[in-house]
């Protein structure tokens, strides 16, 4: 049984790992979050991340992954790199190897620890065409992490096949709706809550939110 285990959870502080977070909460025993400082831009996304762990009285590791922002120049690293998304192309915002790494570096935190349960926040529906977010890429790690450290990990998707609306949904049913809608930091500007509102992260937000909240008033309304 999930409730007599532990897990980790790989988490930015965004809408995708909160939700997460509390799904993880629900599911398992015990639970940590790992937040990895990569030369993010916006250290604002640490701070965030730490204040959510605090708040919800969970364990919270920073790990140094700052040498991926020197390796893969892009647009999260970058102040001087522009957001942009073309048709057909990887969105600038795309770090090389960025889930890979997370997932690798979380699973040998994890080992240390006993811990065979990894969650992340990784989504196949809106995944903005980014290769390591697919369904297929998290089996394969799984197994490649399972093979390279003789251990029995099990990583977590909760939000794979779910568009944003129904992670809206998901956050809503796990009594966490207003806390991630207020508390999250998933703008690539680094505002807090709802964010910009013009960067293709909080367009993307706020077109799942408006549409779970349509279908929920939907729901409600009389005949």
């Amino acid at each position: 049984m999930l409730k007599n285990e532990k897990a980790f959870v790989v988490f930015s502080g965004g809408q995708d790992s909160t939700t997460c977070l509390f799904w993880a909460l629900e599911q398992f025993k015990e639970v940590e979050t790992v937040t990895f400082n990569y030369g993010q831009r916006h250290a604002q996304e640490l701070e965030c991340a730490r204040q959510i762990a605090q708040q919800l009285n969970v364990k919270h590791t920073i790990l140094d992954m700052s040498l991926l922002g020197q390796l893969a120049p892009n647009a999260l690293t970058r102040s001087d790199i522009e957001i942009t998304e073309n048709p057909g192309e990887l969105p600038s915002t795309f770090v090389e190897g960025r889930n890979h790494l997370f997932l690798s570096f979380a699973a040998v935190l994890a080992k240390t620890q006993g811990t065979r349960h990894l969650v992340t926040g990784v989504c196949e529906t809106d995944f903005s065409g980014y290769p390591d977010c697919r369904d297929s890429f998290v089996k394969s790690l799984n197994v490649t992490l399972n093979l390279a450290m003789d251990h029995p990990f099990v990583i977590h998707t909760p939000l794979m096949w779910l568009n944003k609306a129904q992670t809206w949904q998901l956050a809503d049913e796990l009594n966490a709706f207003e806390f991630v809608r207020e508390r999250t930091l998933t703008c690539y500007n680094g505002i807090q809550g709802s964010g910009c509102g013009t960067c293709p992260a909080c367009k993307l937000r706020q077109a799942g939110l408006d549409q779970y909240l349509a279908q929920k008033n939907e729901q409600v309304s009389p005949l």
